[in-house]
């Protein structure tokens, strides 16, 4: 009869290590989920990128319907989008419609330039997340990325991607909420 077979120490001391270093793949590899519709928005402050821009504070726009959409220079979707987003502000502004483009262009240059090359001068408030702290607040993970905030402050839509009829989607939803919730 043969003795039970041992393992060697080594491997003991290496199972804590090797379960930790899998644990670990399996925590990168679940995707970021960006905030959902229903639920508060998170509040940030962040500078305006344009000179003489005020710095932008979420909180200070309850009441208004608010539009925050994430893009960056090298966002080709963004290139389109923009303007189309300022199209609707335009449009809706008197009705208490408000835009938040928040870049994290670092620098900040790359999006001044990108903001230069549009057709359209944009009349909406332009912030710079610099740090990627309030984009990972909100679980982005791809540009542009959006969220349309009620005037409680609710998340009510999260769009991913811009691609041609998204702009008429977003004005569906737009005018439903102003309809839903006419300013006092």
């Amino acid at each position: 009869m043969s003795s039970p077979r041992k393992k060697p120490p080594m491997i003991n001391h290496l199972r804590p290590v090797f379960i930790g270093f899998v644990l670990s793949l399996a925590l990168l590899a679940q995707p970021l989920m960006a905030v959902e519709e229903g639920v508060i928005a998170p509040d940030f402050t962040l500078l305006g990128v344009r000179k003489n821009e005020a710095a932008v504070t979420l909180s200070e726009l309850r009441g208004q319907i608010v539009y925050v959409d994430f893009w960056a220079s090298w966002c080709v979707p963004c290139l389109r989008s923009l303007p189309e987003i300022h199209t609707l502000y335009e449009k809706y502004q008197d009705q208490g419609f408000e835009v938040v483009a928040i870049t994290i262009d670092d620098p900040v240059e790359d999006a001044l330039d990108f903001l230069d090359d549009l057709a359209v001068p944009l009349a909406y408030r332009v912030a710079l997340d610099q740090t990627a702290e309030v984009m990972d607040q909100y679980g982005v993970v791809g540009m542009p990325t959006s969220f349309l905030i009620d005037r409680t402050g609710i998340i009510r839509k999260v769009h991913k991607g811009f691609r041609q009829g998204d702009t008429e989607l977003l004005e569906q939803a737009l005018t439903a909420l102003l309809t839903e919730q006419a300013a006092p």
